[in-house]
């Protein structure tokens, strides 16, 4: 079996975010609200100065999205930029929710991760999750387990 880890030599955060449909048949704020994520992928893919690294995504009624970013600083300037996609679409979802009266709940986490205090493995796997993002080693030796893979100077 191939197994591979992802890079231990970098800094960088996780960025959570997702939404839960509550009311399914308000469709117009289910719309608004699922339609902003798209536009700001693109932005982002667009500009790799952003400090985006990538995300994957799951849907559902809560819907999530895992996020890798260069650092908090990058992701905040993203998020706070008024003529990026994100805060007038943030603006906008927030006037809406008030006559929308719960129809749609947004949520987001953030993890700030130092180099090397972080373990992951990947087997017989595509690039995937922080290995497709920063890149991947073998995991041979001194990788074949997560205790080892965890306590490796980075």
């Amino acid at each position: 079996m191939k197994r591979v880890s992802a890079r231990k030599d970098k800094d960088f955060v996780v960025f959570l975010i997702g939404m839960r449909v509550n009311k399914w048949w308000n469709i117009p704020a289910i719309l608004q609200a699922g339609m902003a994520m798209p536009r700001m992928l693109k932005e982002l893919h667009a500009n790799p100065e952003s400090g985006f690294l990538g995300a994957e995504g799951w849907g559902g009624r809560t819907t999530i999205m895992v996020q890798y970013w260069e650092s908090f600083e990058k992701l905040e300037a993203f998020a706070n930029d008024r003529q990026k996609t994100h805060y007038p679409a943030w603006i906008e979802f927030y006037k809406k929710a008030k006559k929308n009266d719960g129809a749609v709940g947004i949520w987001h986490e953030t993890y700030l991760v130092k180099a090397g205090q972080y373990e992951t493995v990947y087997g017989n796997m595509p690039p995937f999750g922080l290995g497709r993002f920063i890149g991947t080693e073998i995991s041979e030796n001194k990788y074949q387990t997560a205790r080892k893979r965890i306590n490796q100077d980075s």
